[in-house]
């Protein structure tokens, strides 16, 4: 468990935020909540009695700093992460401990990927980014899928949502990435990725029971297009969508995400249908669950329980994929998703 490890949050008090600072406390670590809006700090600290709380911006370095003194690593959990993701690992760096962060944008990850891969393995620490539904869990069941192969034609990871309420700051941080690429679309195909003009497929893809068949959007890329290709020699890594949760991610009138039990999650399920082609041969993993922002919690701070344990496999800008063991990282997680590997 946590051992008493002092965890700082940036973006305590986000939608995701929460959930990561109750999932830190039931597993005993200390949450440090930290964040721009002192209010909203304060709110958060009065239903978490006992919790410090520290004031930072992204734009204020000295703030990081201070809001990292003392951690023993940082979970950013603050999007549009455009924004956010460099000044925070910058500081992660700058403290000498691990970062990681559940950031779905797939061009903020790029960039994580692109600018501090070499800073951080001459650190010899450990940045994680995606950490979460969107680009950690993807990456984890092609991970799993593929066992020992060493080479794969392609992998395909297919989101099965009955619905999808996106938070605010899901709104914002789609918002940031249309404008990054003037509003195309993009793809992973040929070993690169692709930026395009055309409208994406619909097609029917076969989930598992008790889904079945839906229709989908192909080519609805997610971070994992970023994660998957930065460790797996996979030259073509596609993501599609149910068109019922497209259409509600598009609607501009679709409700944020609606507490259904004590833990305060949503209704909202989900199905991730992996498949893993090469030459003839085909390799599945499937896990299950319920909320896509609630499960991002278990995600990232299992990842830093297992840094902070020296279970890491490497230092250095990583996705999860790479950091850990694939299906041991999916099963200790049984508590909160199913996992299924069809080899």
């Amino acid at each position: 468990m946590g051992r008493g490890h002092t965890v700082a949050v940036f973006g305590a008090y986000g939608h995701t935020g929460r959930f990561v600072v109750a999932e830190l406390r039931d597993r005993g670590f200390v949450p440090l909540p930290s964040g721009r809006d002192a209010d909203r700090l304060r709110a958060l600290a009065a239903s978490h009695p006992g919790l410090d709380t520290r004031t930072a911006s992204a734009g204020d370095p000295a703030s990081l700093d201070r809001a990292l003194d003392g951690a023993d690593a940082v979970i950013n959990c603050a999007g549009p992460f455009a924004a956010t993701a460099a000044p925070v690992i910058e500081a992660a760096l700058r403290a000498g401990i691990p970062y990681v962060d559940v950031a779905a944008e797939i061009e903020a990850n790029l960039d994580t990927f692109t600018h501090f891969a070499d800073r951080a393995r001459a650190a010899g620490t450990v940045v994680v980014p995606a950490m979460a539904f969107y680009g950690g869990l993807g990456d984890l069941l092609v991970t799993a899928a593929m066992g020992d192969w060493t080479t794969a034609d392609e992998a395909q990871i297919a989101y099965g949502l009955d619905s999808w309420h996106p938070t605010a700051g899901t709104r914002a941080a789609g918002a940031v990435s249309r404008e990054r690429r003037n509003g195309r679309r993009v793809r992973y195909s040929g070993g690169r990725l692709e930026y395009r003009d055309d409208a994406p497929p619909t097609l029917e893809w076969s989930f598992p029971e008790p889904m079945g068949t839906r229709t989908v959007i192909g080519e609805f890329s997610m971070a994992d297009i970023v994660t998957v290709p930065s460790h797996l020699a996979i030259p073509e890594v596609r993501t599609c969508m149910t068109a019922g949760a497209a259409r509600d991610l598009a609607a501009p009138d679709t409700p944020a995400p609606a507490a259904a039990d004590e833990h305060g999650r949503s209704a909202q399920t989900f199905l991730v249908d992996v498949v893993v082609r090469s030459g003839g041969r085909e390799r599945r993993a499937v896990a299950s669950g319920r909320d896509i922002y609630a499960v991002s919690a278990p995600l990232a701070v299992e990842a830093v329980h297992r840094v902070l344990a020296g279970r890491a496999r490497t230092t250095g800008v990583v996705s999860a994929g790479a950091a850990f063991d694939a299906p041991d990282f999916l099963r200790a997680l049984s508590a909160h998703l199913s996992f299924d590997l069809r080899r």
